[in-house]
């Protein structure tokens, strides 16, 4: 039985033909939050069917860009702590019993978990990919999200405490290489232009030392070959979407 002390927790989602995966990470929300908002940006597949079926409520918007969607969902939010999670997301058992340990408490804290990858069905713990802190918990209007494109970030108001919860959130990111790829070619676009934006330059030596240097980190320095095959083909994309990220920006430089 819960206190009367105990918090309430609104988990709030983003979406976009989700089909393959929201409903994995409602049914592990379900039971934790008190209430599941999901600000679905238009989706023409089974995502909002779904959705509505595991209980969630439901708020069409057409996309405003990550951070301002996720804050659209957040200011409709009901509870006075939020839990934000993207729709290939899911929390495992042992960060479960963590969060319902916290909302029986009434600390006024953050919360952060590490979140763990399945790359094409591996899970991958080096190369920079684990632990992936992230805050994901904390006290509504004590912080946002802020950003443009694919570089969102929470902003937490000044001096709040941020305490680490046990247990893994478990990202179904990539099920093959070609939409790993796919995802490189989307996101190197919209970071190009994200520094175009802001006045950054480039040329071939950037373009080739940044390239090569992302490999030798990612591969040998953080120990991506402990994760194999996959480890090598994660090195490897990520080295070849720093040098399109680059490429491109150096593209629009000269398209002035």
């Amino acid at each position: 039985m819960e206190s009367s002390n105990s918090i309430k927790l609104s988990a709030v989602v983003i979406t976009y033909n989700e089909e393959d995966k929201i409903g994995r990470c409602l049914d592990s929300l379900i039971g934790v939050a008190d209430e599941i908002i999901v600000v679905d940006s238009q989706s023409t597949d089974r995502t909002v069917e779904i959705c509505n079926s595991k209980g969630a409520t439901v708020i069409n918007q057409e996309f405003l860009g990550y951070a301002a969607q996720k804050n659209f969902g957040i200011e409709r939010a009901n509870f006075e702590y939020i839990m934000s999670i993207d729709a290939d997301e899911v929390l495992s058992t042992e960060l479960i019993d963590s969060i319902k340990n916290i909302k029986i408490s009434s600390n006024t804290y953050a919360y952060e978990f590490s979140r763990m990858t399945n790359f094409c069905g591996k899970w991958i713990k080096h190369g920079g990919w684990y632990p992936d802190t992230k805050i994901r918990i904390w006290e509504k209007g004590k912080g946002k999200w802020i950003g443009e494109g694919v570089h969102e970030t929470l902003q937490l108001d000044e001096n709040t405490k941020v305490i680490k919860l046990n247990g893994d959130l478990l990202h179904y990111s990539i099920d093959s290489i070609s939409q790993h790829i796919d995802q490189i070619q989307k996101f190197t676009t919209l970071a190009a232009r994200e520094l175009h934006q802001k006045g950054k330059t480039t040329s071939v030596v950037t373009i080739l030392f940044n390239s090569w240097f992302k490999f030798v980190r990612d591969y040998f320095i953080r120990l991506g070959f402990l994760d194999g095959f996959y480890g090598f083909v994660i090195a490897f994309n990520s080295a070849y979407a720093t040098y399109l990220k680059y490429l491109k920006l150096y593209d629009l430089n000269k398209s002035k």
